[in-house]
């Protein structure tokens, strides 16, 4: 286990490092300058050659980005152009809110996506089956905006049952997490619907019906825990992504996360910003991958970690 770990560790390293440089590169080769954001539209030439100097952004790119990995090693991940201020500073401010809608957004996932799999399966081939499928299809295609704007509509201005937006009570989290739950449970739902019927099939439930088992109890001590690994790997993913931050949902619903300082930094060409939520989700991915391969085996100890 802990060779296990320690590969996958470096293996990390590795990829953030790659991430840290194609986005560093991509973000050089713009054709947008952050000085031109932070000096002005009347900044004079002199003005704006010493502003490039003082950020370094006068140097090869080779230079800036061996400045930068040696920042980071240290456990810099550099100053914000506009707001002068620390970046880790900046995002640790916005992380409560973020883990907390992306809580509440996976278990939102989980209990719609994973229940319409379930019976999506259970009754394969028939009126329901179909029906959940369409619906799932629908619900991963839909624009963010729109399932969003539609649920505040309905829930928050017409029954007034939820805050417009804002942050800082369940009932602000509510909404957020439901549409973000609406939108990803289509995914969950057809992986758990294809690996439902997979185990439905195998040669060990077959076995339990013969044994005289209940259909419940079939279902829900044996079928669903072997058909749920799949289900883990992309939990892992889901990480990664809320950890970068859902700009649109956020945006709508004024939710205070990483996704709106992130949007903010693109508009104005915050460099320093947009590497370090970058790299922070990038980290979450690698992480929650490693979380979902290390419990996968606790559910099911046929399988072996390598």
């Amino acid at each position: 286990m802990a060779a296990y770990i320690l590969r996958r560790l470096v293996t990390a390293a590795l990829i953030l490092l790659g991430v840290s440089f194609i986005t560093f590169v991509l973000l050089y080769v713009l054709p947008a300058d952050p000085v031109r954001q932070i000096a002005g539209r009347s900044a004079t030439p002199e003005t704006v050659e010493s502003i490039r100097r003082q950020l370094g952004l006068d140097q090869p790119l080779v230079v800036q980005y061996g400045n930068y990995l040696w920042n980071l090693l240290q456990g810099d991940l550099g100053r914000s152009y506009l707001q002068k201020t620390e970046v880790a500073t900046l995002i640790t401010a916005r992380l409560p809110a973020t883990l907390l809608l992306m809580v509440a957004a996976i278990f939102c996932e989980l209990v719609i996506g994973l229940t319409l799999g379930v019976i999506a399966a259970l009754y394969r081939g028939r009126a329901l089956d179909n029906v959940l499928m369409l619906s799932s299809f629908v619900t991963v295609s839909a624009p963010q905006f729109v399932v969003a704007l539609l649920l505040l509509y309905v829930f928050s201005v017409q029954l007034g049952w939820f805050p417009i937006g804002g942050y800082g009570t369940f009932s602000h989290l509510v909404l957020p997490a439901v549409t973000l739950g609406i939108l990803g449970s289509g995914w969950y739902a057809r992986i758990m619907r294809s690996s439902m019927l997979d185990v439905l099939r195998a040669d060990f439930i077959r076995t339990a019906r013969a044994k005289g088992l209940g259909r419940g109890r079939i279902i829900l001590g044996h079928a669903i825990p072997n058909a749920i690994l799949p289900v883990i790997a992309m939990i892992g993913i889901d990480i990664g992504m809320f950890m970068s931050g859902i700009v649109v949902v956020e945006s709508v619903f004024g939710w205070p996360g990483i996704g709106q300082l992130a949007w903010q930094a693109i508009q104005r060409v915050d460099i320093p910003i947009i590497m370090g939520v970058t790299l922070i989700s990038a980290l979450a991915i690698v992480i929650g991958n490693l979380i979902a391969d290390l419990i996968s085996p606790l559910i099911d100890p046929r399988i072996k970690l390598h």
